[in-house]
């Protein structure tokens, strides 16, 4: 198990490690910033997804400055807008709910693989503060709200996939704060609530987005499912979203597949234990890439036309957390594993 230090084993059945950590770090800007590609926009979930997928594969350093780059340009009420070019808010940017909730993932994850408390007691004030936020911004129902736009005014719509990783980023949030010793009931009711709302009542969210293939995987994949109603849930929509040999889906009525869907539908099988179908769902992408280690965005089938030739950091991050977590690479393996989360493993966290 690698815990620190660039992974020495290129090749994990199939998936050159080292080559897509040093694409996305061939992206990174010197202040840590990791657009979505070379001279490309930036949010700040992608971002910390692709600190994640540099963490998988050791590069702790460069992993810290992006991190240290979210602390700095955070704004003073927890929020990041929701795109940045050239470190500045791109024109129309927002601030989404989902976006920066996920710092609390990002953190808890290089926890998990490096065992630096340290760490954890530096980003605390970023993520409570941003968590602040997310958590004000829950509606009645239990669901969270989308977005405040740039005049303050809050959009009244809630979306399944966001909201789905906020309840991760409310989990990820409870852990570090009793891994500190802190106590923070309010983001434990918030997250009983969203899971309330996530499991029983779907009315509360936006069913126009019902064609995305992740409003029916990211239930499941952040824990808010789990279970026999987890598998029933993968099993239903799977001829809708599923293509073998091309991927998954990224909107059930388009011909187009793309990576990181697909990627992230084999984490969330081998959270519930599915191991051997998370393999072979990964494995339909595996011949998707460049040379340089980068992964395709997406690709038509049954024709194979990569539809965007843009190189994406997110792309390849997603790869390797789920090469990760088929393979145990690191202790974060752990982190969208269901199992991680009863409450014995709480407490042996906290040890």
């Amino acid at each position: 198990m690698i815990t620190s230090g660039v992974i020495q084993n290129r090749h994990i059945s199939g998936v050159d490690i080292r080559a897509t950590a040093e694409f996305i770090l061939s992206v990174q800007n010197p202040d840590g910033e990791i657009p979505w590609s070379r001279d490309g926009r930036t949010d700040p979930w992608d971002h910390v997804e692709s600190a994640m997928g540099l963490t998988v594969a050791g590069y702790e350093k460069a992993v810290r400055k992006a991190y240290a780059w979210s602390a700095s340009t955070q704004l003073a009420d927890g929020s990041w807008w929701s795109y940045y070019r050239n470190g500045s808010p791109a024109q129309g940017a927002y601030k989404d709910s989902n976006m920066i909730a996920y710092i609390a993932v990002g953190v808890y994850h290089y926890y998990l693989v490096t065992r630096d408390r340290s760490f954890l007691r530096r980003m605390w004030p970023v993520v409570k503060k941003a968590m602040d936020y997310v958590v004000d911004m829950q509606g009645p129902g239990g669901e969270i709200l989308w977005a405040k736009r740039a005049d303050g005014s809050t959009s009244s719509r809630a979306l399944l996939t966001g909201s789905s990783s906020i309840y991760m980023s409310l989990k990820c949030a409870l852990k570090i704060a009793t891994l500190l010793g802190r106590r923070e009931h309010r983001y434990n009711t918030a997250r009983s609530l969203l899971g309330d709302a996530i499991r029983y009542r779907p009315e509360r969210f936006d069913m126009s987005k019902a064609r995305f293939s992740m409003d029916w995987y990211y239930p499941v994949l952040c824990g808010a499912i789990t279970g026999d109603a987890a598998w029933k849930r993968i099993q239903k929509q799977w001829s809708c979203f599923a293509v073998p040999g091309w991927g998954v889906r990224c909107v059930s009525d388009r011909q187009w597949t793309t990576m990181a869907e697909t990627a992230e539908l084999a984490v969330t099988l081998a959270a519930i234990g599915r191991y051997a179908a998370a393999a072979t769902t990964l494995n339909w992408i595996l011949d998707k890439r460049y040379a340089n280690g980068a992964f395709w965005t997406g690709v038509t089938f049954p024709d194979g036309i990569i539809y965007t030739g843009e190189q994406t950091t997110w792309t390849g991050a997603a790869v390797l957390l789920a090469a990760d977590v088929l393979y145990d690479l690191t202790a974060g393996s752990h982190l969208f594993k269901h199992s991680h989360w009863a409450p014995n493993a709480m407490l042996r966290d906290a040890v």
